[in-house]
């Protein structure tokens, strides 16, 4: 019995290693990818002689799937948490404390934001739960529509696209209530009067429990730890070009026959390979925009006098063009045993393709400059690198779960075929390692019967 994985992300990774548990050492299972590389928009590169990630750095460690599959690999060792500090805002040329008592920015109260916004801005969100909230059951719109509405831009542009920006690579105008903030669109559609009440309700509980979580070593134990386990076989510089139904299972271009097929690459590939199988799934695949950024990582001297601050976020509108900063040696404790001070210098955003067009020389430029700018010291990089990530990110618009549903519900009668990725459920680590153990649960459930 041979299987199909296209896509060597984490997602298709994932999928390969759970096929392997459920089916078995007999099971041929290939992993199809594209580029040269396995990991997807995980990669872990070298900076100072040591490894440093160059795309995610951390995953959210109150969902479960991330911290169980290290477990089961043998990577506990490798868990690492960040110190605790909290990140700065960049906004009107100075730097703020990240407001508190907010859901991605969106504020609870209008204290939290004194400093952040003016007088006029701080009394109108005091003041939001008077006027009537107008929400219909079930839809869905832009956050920068909803926000703006009760509290202004000023509230958008300072505080909710910062954070945004950092996980959606978009702003708020880009993206969808519903998708990227489901518990404040199940607050709002359970009657919340106003959008601090239902921030309050969306918020999750306290905890002790650290939110974020990484890998001493970077993702690049994770992905060397998953490839070994799944005893898959991995053809790389090669893209799957096809995918038809055959007599007992299918067809994938250029593999041949296979008994079913795990389709684990960006929305736009999906719908491509989807078009004649699946022509419903393939047009809501279609329809998912992706997001391009770079990341510039650099090496400093040690004793460079960076701010005691996780990192820095700008605002909406700034006259920089880095949209963020991670003090990475600040951050991470592990980090900050290093000979160098470590920092991440993020660009691009939806529709904002030009970061990317730019040579390393202009990129390393512009985080240099930046950075000297929001930390008002001179910044003199021992060792800079650059990474480009076209496409890297999926855009949650408004209506994206609907389309998922759509998606979903038109592959369901398709036997030995299933989906995984960043566009379906979340774009975090923790929901693509789902995506992909979902997909090769129903790819094994769909095969049982042949293997006994």
């Amino acid at each position: 019995m041979r299987i199909a994985v296209i896509g060597g992300g984490i997602s298709g990774l994932v999928a390969a290693y759970r096929l392997r548990q459920q089916l078995g050492e007999s099971v041929d299972i290939v992993v199809l990818e594209q580029s040269g590389r396995l990991g997807g928009v995980l990669h872990t590169g070298e900076l100072a002689g040591e490894p440093v990630d160059l795309g995610a750095e951390a995953f959210v460690g109150r969902r479960p799937e991330v911290l169980e599959l290290m477990s089961e690999l043998g990577l506990d060792d490798q868990l690492v948490r960040p110190a605790g500090k909290r990140p700065l805002i960049w906004a009107q040329g100075a730097a703020h404390p990240l407001p508190g008592r907010t859901l991605m920015g969106i504020p609870s109260d209008a204290e939290s934001l004194r400093g952040l916004v003016d007088d006029a801005t701080l009394d109108r969100v005091a003041a939001e739960a008077d006027r009537p909230l107008h929400w219909e059951l079930g839809s869905d719109i832009d956050v920068q529509t909803l926000v703006a509405d009760r509290f202004g831009s000023q509230v958008v542009e300072r505080s909710v696209d910062p954070l945004l920006g950092g996980v959606y690579a978009g702003t708020s105008a880009s993206i969808g209530v519903r998708a990227a903030l489901p518990t404040l669109a199940a607050a709002l559609d359970g009657g919340a009067s106003s959008l601090t009440e239902a921030v309050r309700a969306a918020m999750p509980a306290p905890s002790s429990a650290p939110v974020f979580g990484g890998l001493r070593d970077g993702y690049g134990a994770l992905l060397a730890a998953l490839t070994d386990a799944s005893a898959a076989r991995f053809v790389t510089i090669t893209a799957a070009t096809r995918i038809a139904r055959a007599p007992r299972g299918w067809v994938v271009d250029p593999l041949g026959a296979v008994d079913a097929v795990v389709i684990a690459t960006p929305a736009p590939v999906t719908a491509r390979l989807l078009h004649y199988v699946a022509p419903e799934a393939a047009e809501a695949a279609a329809g998912i925009e992706l997001s391009s950024s770079a990341l510039v990582a650099m090496s400093l001297p040690r004793d460079t006098a960076l701010p005691d601050n996780s990192g820095i976020l700008v605002a909406t509108g700034e006259p920089l063009r880095a949209k963020a900063f991670t003090l990475s040696s600040r951050k991470w404790p592990h980090l900050a045993e290093r000979d160098v001070a470590l920092v991440r210098a993020s660009f691009g955003r939806l529709g904002d393709e030009k970061p990317l067009a730019w040579s390393d020389e202009d990129l390393i430029a512009a985080a240099v400059a930046d950075l000297t700018t929001v930390t008002g010291i001179p910044i003199t990089p021992l060792e800079a690198v650059v990474q480009r990530w076209p496409g890297g990110l999926p855009r949650y618009a408004p209506g994206h779960t609907t389309r998922i549903t759509t998606l979903e519900s038109a592959l369901a009668p398709l036997d030995g075929l299933a989906v995984a990725g960043a566009y379906l459920h979340g774009v975090g680590v923790p929901a693509c390692v789902a995506s992909g153990t979902a997909a090769a649960d129903r790819i094994a459930t769909s095969l049982a019967s042949r293997i006994d």
